[in-house]
């Protein structure tokens, strides 16, 4: 069982690692914590649900760290604030607690101030827009670790100032089992994913084989870190859409981790596509890719069946007929875009797909003439920015300097060629 103390403890050591890296230092432990300023390590925000009305706030921590946990919290320019209950859950294989506190009612597209009891800080925070009538930003990635390079894009990824962070899954490689690592994670994410103004980034995650004690085909008790701080969003199974007003829709997906690809997985992920066709920005994500950079496509000795192997057979059919312009995978720990895909094969009115996992974690990928799907790849810790501005994306990839490594646009898939109807 991992202790309170051994929590205090790895708070204070995660605080030093920084400093070593190069970052300002952070707040003194306090001695007396009644007397002093609240500020969890691990605080950060979530959505279960509609991202232009609710914000989630949420952190892991142990009970009796400060008298109030409810959060008081006030539109910017409102000198009043209002107050919510916060709630808390066990965080497994632990004696320490999840809090978690949902605002709802909130007005779309408005900047908020928030405390948690009467002493902490205040925090601030964006809900997004009811409609996108000014250009939207947000980053992504995956497999992102817990080391320098992982704080490097944390840091990179903050600077572009995002609406939100979604990470496809790997997120600390807790497997699990490891308490320290999944702290660790939050920990980072929290001291680092905060934009130039101060607003704290919202973070939304899918599923990753590092999250599952076994990696593939088991049960939601061996992702015991991932469904207990991401249960509001999944709370059955291992995928869902958060649909951001009438403009975007991302699609999240559960890659055979504790959810299987085929079967029910498939049939709603049918239903969904089908009911957004018309949607201008729907964009689906997961964790193992349908089309690898580094992992073979074809079975092998070791494996039975190729990397992706199913997600070809059952998904990519449906991107295609339902015309979804955009697909991020993860997994392989390299950049990769492959040209626009109809049945693998280079299209005009094909689906892009982009990743492929190395915010934290970096292999060299396969050979260029050995994958002729696709466009670039290389070898680079980088995230993604991706910018919906009207019904155009503009996908950037940026290494962990900041500097530039790709850039791409994906319009509205035409009609035609893809038989929408069945």
């Amino acid at each position: 069982m991992f202790s309170r103390r051994a929590f205090l403890g790895t708070s204070m050591l995660g605080l030093s690692a920084a400093h070593v890296l190069g970052q300002d230092k952070g707040p003194e432990p306090a001695k007396h914590v009644e007397d002093a300023a609240f500020q969890p390590a691990t605080l950060f925000l979530t959505w279960h649900r509609d991202p232009t009305t609710t914000m989630v706030i949420q952190w892991v921590g142990a009970k009796g760290e400060t008298a109030d946990t409810n959060v008081y919290y006030a539109e910017a320019g409102d000198e009043e604030f209002d107050g919510a209950l916060t709630s808390t859950r066990p965080y497994p294989l632990t004696d320490l607690q999840i809090f978690r506190c949902e605002l709802t009612d909130l007005t779309p597209g408005s900047e908020y101030r928030f405390k948690i009891g009467k002493s902490s800080p205040t925090w601030k925070f964006k809900t997004m827009p009811a409609k996108a009538t000014n250009a939207i930003q947000f980053v992504t990635g995956g497999d992102v670790g817990i080391n320098a390079h992982a704080v490097a894009n944390n840091i990179s990824a903050a600077k572009q100032d995002p609406a939100f962070c979604f990470i496809g899954g790997d997120l600390g490689y807790d497997n699990g089992r490891s308490v320290e690592v999944s702290l660790a994670f939050l920990r980072q994410y929290s001291r680092h994913m905060i934009t130039r103004d101060g607003r704290l980034i919202p973070l939304i995650a899918c599923l990753g084989n590092h999250e599952v004690d076994g990696g593939y085909g088991k049960p939601r008790s061996k992702a015991p870190f991932f469904y207990a701080l991401f249960d509001g969003l999944f709370p059955e199974v291992g995928y869902n859409c958060l649909d951001f007003g009438d403009y975007l829709s991302l699609v999240m997906l559960d890659t055979g981790h504790t959810s299987k690809i085929a079967g029910e997985q498939t049939d709603w992920l049918e239903q969904t596509l089908r009911a957004r066709v018309e949607r201008p920005h729907v964009i689906v994500a997961g964790h193992v890719p349908a089309y690898p950079s580094f992992r073979k496509m074809d079975p092998t000795v070791i494996n039975k069946t190729g990397t992706g192997e199913e997600q070809r057979k059952h998904w990519v059919p449906l991107y295609e007929k339902y015309r979804v312009p955009v697909v991020l995978e993860h997994h392989d720990h390299t950049f990769k875009r492959t040209k626009a895909l109809l049945g693998g094969h280079a299209h005009d009115n094909g689906v892009v797909y982009l990743g492929d996992g190395s915010w934290g974690r970096l292999r060299t990928p396969g050979k260029p003439e050995k994958m002729p799907h696709m466009a670039v790849v290389g070898r680079d810790y980088q995230v993604s920015i991706h910018r919906l501005q009207g019904d155009d994306r503009f996908h950037l990839a940026l290494d962990e300097n900041g500097r530039i490594m790709d850039a791409c646009h994906t319009a509205q898939r035409k009609r035609g060629a893809v038989l929408v109807s069945g």
